[in-house]
């Protein structure tokens, strides 16, 4: 009997270690490792138990997504709940999510799914959505081309990191993260 027949069932556990495998998998192998078979399998759950939370690849990216999303929305608006400035209040709390992403939680999955995005159209059209409901939603506060300016150098910065292209150190980065900051009280 396999672990998964005798493991008590817990769906949201078994979903969640599904999209951990997953991010771990593309980390280590690219988007093209993460295979359902290959996840089930380092999963330890059966094909069938991956298939019942995701039924197809497209489905388990598209959850990773919105794992992820949940998450970067969630620690945006703890960061702006600190800020009891309203004006680039968005724009700081981005700046300082993507300049504090945890290069071992958060990158990995982030890095598979900004290489996904490119090659599927389903995802760059969600990232694109997010987007523009989050300017949206912040327009009267965020929409200056100085917050504008301080959210892309953000978007580098955070690819950079996705990217391992550039080595900051702490001191480094902090600097960089206030001076897009700044930018956003202008």
């Amino acid at each position: 009997m396999t672990d998964a027949h005798r493991r008590k069932k817990q769906p949201e556990q078994v979903r969640q270690q599904l999209l951990e495998v997953a991010a771990r998998l593309s980390h280590e192998q690219g988007v093209a490792g993460i295979t359902l078979d290959a996840v089930s399998h380092a999963a330890g759950v059966s094909k069938g138990g991956l298939l019942h939370h995701f039924p197809n690849k497209s489905a388990l990216l598209d959850g990773l997504f919105d794992d992820l999303v949940v998450r970067f929305d969630a620690a945006i608006e703890k960061a702006m709940a600190a800020d009891p400035v309203a004006q680039g209040r968005f724009t700081r709390a981005y700046v300082d999510v993507c300049s504090t992403l945890d290069p071992d939680a958060d990158v990995p999955g982030w890095r598979m799914l900004t290489i996904a995005m490119i090659a599927e159209p389903n995802l760059k059209v969600r990232w694109r959505e997010w987007v523009n409901r989050r300017s949206q939603e912040f327009a009267e506060t965020d929409a200056s081309p100085h917050c504008v300016l301080a959210r892309f150098a953000a978007d580098g910065l955070w690819l950079a990191d996705l990217m391992q292209s550039h080595d900051l150190d702490a001191a480094a980065r902090l600097a960089l993260a206030d001076n897009l900051k700044a930018l956003s009280t202008r």
